[in-house]
């Protein structure tokens, strides 16, 4: 997941899309001159501290591309290209800013249907926003991938600060820390940014997303926000990819999920966190995850 990305092969252009309290997010549509008038849109989402450019985003968008399939990526707030767009931050609960994207993209083209696809953080947006939609998914929605998804984020969190993590955490924690001071320098009327010289992930929520979004406090933000409790109420297709190997997401989340038969649970014993290397025996090849779900896209 920290690997640099290349150089991408396929044109991309960025277009802004207004949020109900003046902050503005930043997506980048990518469009193959094979696409048909109404065919299939992919929209990705992001994981913490990612954008619109992370390795697995570029790779996949590329390989989504030249299938003949329009892929828009969203920059979540102030993030990539969208630093200085955001007075708010984004968080795992941001669904609000998703289902923003998809009304755009449905003024846009009205007869698209969308297929939405998060990673880790992204992923837990877009199962919170199919559960809230319910039976009434937002215009075009009609199947959703989550990969690597932090469906409990308390339990998550926890996770992260054991000590084998402490790498991941301390990672996090650095690229959280300078991003709540890069959007203090563009927006120098807020309340000052006061945090601790020794942080964990926990105590930025607490002290800074938490505050800073609504919420009473990190107990309130992670409550509010998993997607776990709503995903029973998604009507769409939905494909769940996690590993059991994964360091922060705890497999047992997705293991006390009821059967539902729109719902496919592919939970692995090795994968780690949206890593999926390998060869598995089949036709899915060494980076497996990027053809498993383009097979599963195209079955819609």
């Amino acid at each position: 997941m920290f690997w640099p990305r290349g150089h991408e092969s396929f044109p991309s252009t960025p277009q802004l899309v207004e949020l109900p309290d003046g902050d503005k997010l930043v997506v980048v549509i990518s469009t193959p001159p094979q696409r048909r008038p109404g065919g299939r849109t992919v929209v990705m989402v992001h994981g913490l501290c990612g954008c619109y450019g992370s390795a697995y985003m570029s790779r996949i968008a590329g390989k989504l591309y030249h299938h003949g399939l329009r892929v828009v990526r969203v920059n979540l707030r102030g993030c990539g290209s969208g630093v200085g767009l955001a007075r708010y931050p984004y968080h795992s609960g941001r669904s609000e800013d998703i289902r923003q994207v998809l009304q755009w993209l449905a003024r846009e083209q009205p007869v698209s249907p969308v297929t939405l696809v998060g990673f880790s953080l992204g992923g837990n947006i877009v199962l919170k926003l199919a559960g809230e939609d319910g039976d009434s998914p937002t215009e075009g929605l009609d199947s959703l991938i989550a990969v690597g998804a932090p469906i409990d984020l308390d339990t998550c969190s926890r996770m992260i600060a054991q000590p084998r993590n402490r790498i991941y955490e301390r990672y996090f924690v650095r690229r959280l820390r300078a991003q709540a001071h890069e959007v203090q320098s563009f927006f120098p009327d807020l309340p000052p940014v006061n945090l601790p010289r020794r942080l964990t992930l926990r105590t930025f929520d607490d002290l800074y997303t938490a505050p800073r979004s609504g919420f009473r406090d990190v107990a309130d933000y992670y409550a509010r926000a998993s997607s776990g409790p709503l995903i029973p109420r998604t009507s769409v297709p939905t494909l769940l990819l996690s590993s059991r190997d994964d360091p922060f997401i705890a497999p047992s989340a997705f293991e006390q999920l009821p059967t539902m038969p729109h719902v496919e649970l592919h939970l692995t014993d090795n994968g780690g966190h949206l890593g999926f290397l390998g060869f598995t025996g089949s036709h899915w090849g060494f980076r497996w995850m990027d053809q498993r779900l383009i097979d599963w896209i195209g079955r819609r």
